[in-house]
């Protein structure tokens, strides 16, 4: 099946309407793959998939059987998004990282917000992202989440909803940047003929949010980003942004802590540091303040962090945030804190761990989506709508023994884009996580990534468990 002959179904399209016709934001680019043949598109696939290779565009799966590496899938048919309503997405988002930036301030401070009983204590302290190591800390700048993937969705009617935010170690930024490289040697002149706003600054605007941070003593900071190797499932994200910010890409054991202050050994001796861009989770950063067991972290890193003497991005607590009991509370912490309502909902959700939402849970375990609260990547997730019986039955009794850690959400008709098929072009379920930055100014790079669910009719977008990628492209002067 070609584009021209291309059927939206009951759900949103981000391409079509209802009827058929191309979006306005949307003509051009479907004029330019009307007017290839199935196999110019294949081969044109074929040719960005070939370049991703060369380019060593991979990530890790750690249960795979069949090797480390994998080439996470991409399609050419990109998604697009108008200008006018990219802006509105843009506030909103500004908004809540906002709040969660004062948020975490807060309750490794004063806990104003537990006090006024806005949010139980119960809920933070039982939640696995929070650290009581880290109370009373004072991050550079006022600042905890520096850099932020907020996953957002559509509905069938099209209205926009954050499904989950990721404030720890968010991945998937070095796809959004090598996935345009293809896309502007496929479809170079429709770029200039649709405008298409640039995400090509990332890097340069990453490295001027961690320069923010630096101890104000230092005159030339020193800029590393921290990994914790070959093995990891971003590890080719972690070198390709050293390498495209001009820094040094370095392990637990290229660090040390001499005189009070991080060093990093060299050929020509010890270097100082002074800005940490972590690609290792909380509890592994130090292991004389959190895991004892942890060889991906730096002994006494801390101390130096605490001292001011070096600046850590994420700071350090910031998984709290990421907790999804945590994210129901997100309405009521932007009101606290900015005295405004949620410019972008969330997703309605139902908590666990109240008795009587939890009823509620257990009695439509066939409509719901039941997440783990602390889990990742579409995993410890039951979709009642695709589960057997046998899966309900499972998932009640874990939510029955551990009602803290799982919330449940209505199955949301996510958005589809035209996708790619060796049979011609179907429609898949997409996500979009823009990256957001956080240091002198709120900034965030237009677009992000769209993850496409390649199964038919699967919801899962993950590329740990089968889903792929593409381009998005918010076009200038655009308006919904």
């Amino acid at each position: 099946m070609k584009i021209d002959s291309y059927q939206p179904g009951e759900f949103y399209d981000e391409l079509f309407l209802p009827d058929g016709n191309p979006r306005s934001i949307a003509a051009t680019l479907i004029e330019k793959i009307g007017s290839l043949s199935l196999t110019e598109l294949h081969q044109q696939q074929q040719l960005a998939q070939s370049t991703l290779l060369r380019m060593g565009v991979t990530f890790n799966v750690y249960s795979n059987d069949l090797g480390t590496e994998k080439i996470i899938p991409f399609d050419i048919i990109p998604r697009t998004v108008a200008e006018g309503e990219w802006q509105w997405l843009e506030r909103g988002l500004k908004q809540r990282i906002h709040a969660l930036n004062i948020f975490l301030d807060d309750i490794y401070g004063r806990q104003q917000i537990v006090v006024d009983g806005i949010i139980p204590q119960a809920a933070i302290y039982s939640a696995s992202g929070f650290l009581k190591p880290c109370m009373g800390l004072k991050p550079p700048q006022g600042i905890w989440c520096h850099i932020t993937g907020t996953d957002l969705v559509r509905d069938r009617d099209g209205s926009w909803y954050v499904l989950e935010d990721n404030l720890r170690c968010p991945s998937g930024v070095s796809y959004v940047l090598e996935n345009r490289q293809v896309m502007k040697s496929t479809f170079g002149r429709l770029f200039e003929k649709m405008q298409i706003l640039p995400v090509e600054d990332y890097p340069s605007r990453l490295l001027e949010t961690l320069l923010h941070v630096a101890p104000e003593s230092v005159i030339d900071p020193t800029v590393v980003v921290l990994t914790p190797g070959i093995y990891n499932s971003a590890y080719f994200e972690h070198s390709f942004l050293a390498r495209q910010m001009g820094v040094q890409l370095v392990e637990a054991r290229d660090l040390t802590i001499e005189n009070g202050r991080l060093q990093m050994r060299t050929t020509k001796g010890l270097q100082q540091v002074d800005v940490v861009y972590r690609r290792i989770d909380d509890e592994f950063i130090d292991p004389l303040a959190f895991r004892a067991d942890s060889l991906l972290g730096v002994p006494g890193l801390m101390d130096v962090y605490r001292a001011g003497k070096v600046a850590i991005a994420n700071a350090p607590g910031t998984g709290v945030a990421d907790d999804k009991v945590i994210y129901a509370y997100v309405p009521a912490i932007v009101k606290y804190y900015l005295d405004e309502d949620l410019i972008i909902p969330n997703v309605p959700t139902y908590e666990c761990w109240e008795k009587t939402q939890r009823q509620y849970v257990l009695e439509n375990l066939d409509k719901l989506v039941v997440k783990a609260a602390s889990e990742s990547g579409g995993y410890g997730m039951l979709i009642g709508t695709h589960s057997t019986p046998e899966d309900r039955s499972e998932f009640a009794a874990k939510i029955t023994a551990n009602p803290r850690n799982y919330i449940a959400q209505p199955t949301l008709c996510l958005s589809r884009v035209p996708t790619l098929f060796p049979d011609g072009i179907d429609g898949r379920h997409v996500d979009l996580r823009p990256y957001i930055l956080n240091g002198k100014e709120i900034y965030i790079n237009p677009g992000g990534l769209t993850r496409v669910a390649l199964k038919k009719d699967s919801l899962v977008v993950n590329s740990s468990q089968g889903g792929g990628t593409k381009d998005t492209w918010v076009v200038r002067g655009e308006h919904q």
